[in-house]
């Protein structure tokens, strides 16, 4: 099975005391047609940098256990987030720290800046993945809509949600995937 993963969230947490709808807010744009992300002006891109730093993004440890006792076997693993370039050096002492290399089959990272529901579309299509998991329920219903064949798995601990399209599945804990 090919299983796509996004990084914060799912694998890493986000800062301690910042809660999500900051982040939200500062990542998202405010346009209720159409789904947009936005780069960050530079100096929010210095307050991100520096809330991007390994020791405010800790690992979720339970899911990347349950990672590595996945056997190798028929799976094929891969992370893709949609991190913006401005947070490469971040983002690769993240990867070397908790040796994310060592879970991967491939990494796959938004460097070029792209929308971060049309890069995330791409990559999909392009490893004809099976599985997704995201923790973002708006981008997940724009891949779904584009990617028939995958199921989406919205990890939302709240287990709060309203309709969903007919291939994404809210799940509390990531071990649902593999259920």
């Amino acid at each position: 099975m090919n299983i796509g993963f996004d990084l914060d969230k799912v694998l890493i947490s986000y800062p301690p005391f910042v809660p999500s709808r900051l982040v939200n807010r500062l990542y998202k744009s405010n346009n209720d047609k159409a789904l947009t992300y936005r780069i960050p002006a530079y100096p929010e891109q210095l307050f991100r940098k520096a809330t991007h730093l390994p020791f405010l993004r800790r690992p979720i440890v339970e899911n990347l256990a349950l990672l590595r006792r996945i056997p190798k076997e028929g799976n094929t693993f891969y992370l893709i987030s949609s991190r913006y370039k401005f947070l490469e050096p971040e983002t690769n002492r993240i990867i070397k720290k908790y040796r994310l290399d060592n879970i991967f089959d491939g990494l796959y990272f938004n460097f070029e800046n792209k929308q971060p529901h049309l890069f995330k579309n791409e990559v999909i299509k392009k490893l004809k993945l099976d599985r997704y998991v995201d923790d973002d329920l708006s981008l997940l219903t724009f891949v779904a809509k584009h990617n028939g064949k995958t199921k989406f798995f919205w990890l939302n601990e709240e287990n709060k949600y309203g309709e969903l399209e007919k291939n994404v599945f809210a799940i509390p804990k990531l071990v649902d995937v593999f259920q």
